[in-house]
């Protein structure tokens, strides 16, 4: 049973003989709640409109030649002061390597930019400064209070996958260099789970991903007050994952004013985390994403069968949907939350009071 504070707001469905719509990605900023999509080698846009009741007719970004989509990667979406940013990570070649699953093999960190709240679109650039060294298309992307847009991903341009980052304050025209975050002592990150990156009030920047250190997949947390120069990783939860694998599932990071919340996997459970806390087991599943409302951090994840949402302050999560998954959420401007999943190869959206 859904419990009645979900509220249907709207669903997205592709034409009967079209490619299905996967891996929605939402950001809200400047009064503005958007929603970014793949469907097969094309980038779509929507955006929330109806007193945040239902989406826009879904405009085509980008169509490209080979398209980083499924397990997390895809396209995401920034909002700007004058403009709204998308990336994603496209090629002109398909992977044929072993277990590439369509995989760009030259896969590049492309942006677009759009000025007219999403109408139009034009390509604005590459952010890796080597050719094909974000090829695993695992990237986060995000902006600060000052209108700074910032980039982590997954990097192949040595040796091993490394954390990489990049920074344009130009409202995405422009990238600096291509920072090193962070390099692994055991040679590598673990290679296929997705980095997080996010601001807050104060301009911190925080980047976390999964690594592979000492025959363990945890997650370590750095941060960076201009940048361009990280602190030292550190881990998160007291915990550990003894993995000799990839899990695919690289956790998600959040703030609201200067306190950051982590939620990621361990095993088949999902936890919650403060830096340099004790981590908080809140339910059983994979794929979890969090926002802050209102009330507090809402967080949600697959368990299996359908998905599950945990509100603030509750002791037990309830169900978000039946079926379903990779679920995204963001907060409305209206203090709500919004979740968006897909589902029947299509994109089911809900309001979360």
């Amino acid at each position: 049973m859904i419990l009645p504070f979900l509220l249907l707001a709207s669903v997205l469905q592709p034409g009967a003989s079209m490619a299905p719509y996967r891996q929605p990605q939402l950001a809200a900023g400047h009064g503005l709640v958007v929603l970014t999509f793949a469907q097969d080698k094309s980038i779509y846009f929507s955006y929330l409109r109806d007193q945040g009741r239902t989406f826009s007719q879904p405009t085509k970004v980008a169509e490209v030649a080979a398209l980083a989509a499924g397990r997390h990667r895809g396209p995401r979406a920034v909002i700007l002061k004058d403009a709204i940013l998308i990336s994603a990570v496209v090629g002109e070649t398909v992977s044929t390597a072993a277990h590439a699953h369509g995989l760009p093999a030259d896969g590049n960190l492309t942006v677009w930019r759009s000025v007219d709240q999403g109408k139009t679109w034009s390509r604005s650039g590459v952010i890796n400064d080597v050719a094909g060294a974000a090829r695993e298309g695992l990237h986060a992307f995000t902006a600060d209070r000052n209108g700074n847009v910032l980039a982590a991903w997954l990097d192949l341009r040595a040796k091993g996958t490394q954390i990489f980052g990049s920074r344009s304050t130009d409202g995405g025209l422009t990238w600096s260099k291509n920072i090193s975050i962070y390099v692994s002592p055991d040679g590598t990150v673990c290679q296929c789970c997705g980095p997080s990156i996010a601001t807050g009030d104060s301009g911190q920047i925080w980047v976390m991903w999964r690594n592979a250190l000492q025959g363990s997949r945890d997650l370590y947390i750095t941060s960076s007050r201009d940048g361009a120069h990280f602190e030292p990783a550190r881990k998160i939860g007291l915990g550990t994952w003894p993995l000799n694998a990839c899990s695919i599932d690289g956790g998600v990071l959040a703030i609201e004013g200067d306190h950051v919340i982590t939620a990621w996997r361990r095993e088949g459970n999902i936890f919650l985390a403060e830096p340099g806390k004790a981590e908080i087991k809140v339910g059983v599943g994979k794929d979890v994403a969090i926002a802050h409302g209102k009330k507090g951090v809402y967080s949600a994840w697959s368990n299996g069968a359908g998905l599950e949402i945990l509100a603030p302050g509750a002791s037990a999560p309830v169900l978000l949907s039946s079926e379903g998954a990779y679920v995204s959420l963001v907060g409305l401007p209206d203090g709500n939350v919004l979740a968006a999943w897909e589902t029947h190869n299509s994109i089911d959206t809900k309001r979360v009071q």
